[in-house]
């Protein structure tokens, strides 16, 4: 169904679309979006230029933005149901509930969807990298136009990549085709064994770096992948490939797994080596303003990031409007969903003095005043993209909002290395010192706070330091479902959240000193908590200040929503039936509902194609 569908349902629109191919064409990377992507046809005239290869690179790139990829579901429908954050609340449906509540279906379009747009995204792809190395240019051309198209070839190697990668990660042995369609193919693949395909594209990625620039010699920005952002790909790709992965059923990993980790290891160390390129930005509000202020990342830490443009499904996202705090108005700000809440639990993970909890956690919402108002501690809202950070500000009802999705950062940069010489090599300097420069930076860069507690003593406790470092550094960058993955870590972490939310309803240690009530003033229209959300609450409420449920808001009720629908649940002397509408309800291990279900409509048109175990 995937590429059949995608081909048969744009033959037409190729004739129109090559008259519509100029030079002009390449405006800037964010217009590029907007644009009808000229990667449909396959005609010597398209790729007969520097111009015309650029507009099929261009649109390529096309299909990772909009509401079927990064622009919602795989950055916020995905994710969603670990220690970190939790999907739009209610029981699991046939849509985005069902995913996030681990008991998705095959009909599922909200799967389907998706699906069959990365695979669109590996037929543009493929289109390039069929059509690019023919070129008369490529080989013969000025010095100019080939080094353009060795860049565009080595673009486009790793744009199929990280559409593969990103189908591997939801839907395991997916059918692996590396041509392009061609409109008689009789489709006929049948699923590819995921560790054979991660080692292709590996290696697809080894050329590729050689074939594209650094950033500062490219003149690109980072909605364009350069040399950084490649290595950076295959580092991912490489500890994706060196971990464990879901197999009929049981999580296991390959015994070269090792082999991975140091490709991992020196890509990582080869970008930190170029530090003129790529760093981490000093201020973590500050990247992240940055983000939601659309303007550029003057550290470059940013490796790669989909750009969003239009105010369309199919070329702009909802991030901030989706996630981040709820607006109920239309006011100075507009209004948006919230749909995105995180695991209360998460918030005390945190430091006190760790400036990451305060960007990464908005505890309030916006009200018809304009006015911020705080919540209780069961819905607070993750906070990297914000609506009311939108500069300028974005009054009404538009819901989406240009914000770019961040792939990679220099952080992931820093950290992939530490945890691939931690495997290697056990807990050396070098590991230690590259999860203490991200550290620190959370910290606000005081690296006697960001060491207290930290324990890289032995490579076990190394790794865990890893493991929390990543949860706290990552939060809804739809990062940490798949790190548990490919550690075998997700029934474990899911298991002990529940367990620790639990605690936290009891107020038992070490959430003995959570207050039960937080109290809070409006002060020039922003929520100004009046105290610590470390010390219990005091006996009467501070004079002036608005009282919220904050622990009393993870209740019995809470806890029972926790287990499977319909379920009786006792918790203390409460007896309560679930709603299964809270944190992975319908989570069971070994049922295979790690991964995703493959699209009934892609089972019934390729017979060769087999469901993942469990559906």
């Amino acid at each position: 169904m995937y590429m059949k569908a995608f081909f048969s349902s744009h033959r037409a629109a190729l004739a129109a679309l090559l008259l519509t191919t100029g030079a002009g064409l390449l405006a800037s990377c964010k217009d590029f979006l907007d644009l009808e992507p000229l990667a449909l046809n396959t005609t010597a005239a398209t790729f007969s230029t520097v111009s015309g290869a650029t507009s099929a690179v261009l649109g390529a790139y096309d299909p990772l933005s909009g509401d079927n990829t990064y622009g919602t579901r795989l950055s916020m429908y995905y994710p969603v149901d670990t220690d970190e954050l939790i999907g739009s609340a209610g029981t699991y449906d046939t849509g985005r509930r069902g995913i996030a509540r681990y008991k998705a279906f095959a009909s599922n379009t909200e799967i389907t969807n998706p699906f069959n747009n990365l695979y669109q995204g590996v037929e543009r792809a493929n289109l390039c990298i069929d059509n690019i190395p023919k070129m008369a240019l490529y080989t013969s051309g000025s010095s100019a136009d080939t080094a353009a198209l060795h860049r565009l070839y080595g673009e486009s190697l790793a744009l199929r990549a990280q559409y593969y990668y990103e189908l591997i990660r939801n839907w395991g042995d997916v059918p692996v085709q590396l041509t392009a369609s061609t409109p008689d193919q009789n489709f006929n693949l049948p699923n590819a064994d995921r560790n054979q395909t991660l080692t292709r594209l590996i290696a697809d990625l080894l050329m590729a770096e050689k074939l594209v620039p650094w950033r500062s010699q490219a003149g690109l920005g980072s909605e364009r992948i350069t040399k950084g952002g490649v290595k950076a790909l295959r580092a991912r790709l490489a500890l994706q490939r060196g971990g464990y992965s879901l197999h009929d059923r049981t999580m296991t990993r390959a015994a070269d797994y090792l082999d991975y980790y140091t490709i991992a290891r020196q890509e990582c160390a080869d970008i930190m080596a170029r530090r003129s390129e790529h760093t981490l930005n000093p201020s973590f509000s500050d990247l992240w303003r940055g983000v939601n202020e659309q303007r550029r990342d003057v550290a470059n830490e940013i490796l790669f990031e989909v750009g969003m443009a239009g105010s369309t499904a199919t070329g702009d996202s909802k991030l901030g409007y989706y996630n981040g705090p709820r607006m109920n108005n239309s006011g100075v700000y507009g209004s948006s969903q919230g749909a995105v809440t995180v695991v209360p639990t998460y918030f005390y993970a945190f430091d006190s003095t760790d400036v990451r909890r305060d960007i990464t956690i908005a505890p309030y919402t916006i009200a018809a005043s304009n006015n911020q108002a705080g919540v209780a501690l069961n819905t607070i809202y993750d906070g990297k993209f914000r609506r009311d950070w939108h500069n300028p500000p974005l009054p009404g009802t538009n819901n989406y909002l240009g914000y770019n999705w961040p792939i990679i950062r220099f952080a992931d940069v820093l950290l992939m290395f530490a945890e691939a010489d931690n495997e290697l090599n056990g807990p050396t300097t070098a590991a230690v010192n590259a999860l203490k420069e991200v550290r620190t930076r959370g910290f606000a860069g005081n690296a006697v706070r960001a060491a207290l507690g930290l324990n890289t003593s032995t490579k076990a406790d190394m790794f865990n330091a890893l493991v929390n470092e990543r949860l706290l550094e990552f939060g809804s960058e739809g990062i940490r479902k798949y790190d548990l993955l490919r550690w075998n870590l997700l029934d474990q972490k899911i298991a002990q959240t529940k367990a620790n939310l639990n605690l936290l309803r009891a107020a038992s240690t070490p959430y003995q000193n959570v207050p039960q009530y937080q109290f809070y003033r409006v002060v020039n229209g922003q929520v100004q908590w009046a105290r610590s959300f470390y010390r219990p609450s005091p006996a009467t409420t501070p004079s002036g200040t608005t009282r919220v449920n904050w622990r009393q808001g993870v209740d019995a009720t809470y806890m029972a929503n926790l287990q499977p629908f319909n379920t009786s649940v006792t918790i203390g002397t409460t007896t309560v039936v679930s709603a299964g509408n809270g944190l992975a309800a319908e989570y069971v291990p070994g049922q295979g509902k790690e991964l995703l279900p493959i699209p009934q409509t892609s089972l019934d048109t390729d017979p060769a194609l087999k469901q993942n175990a469990g559906y």
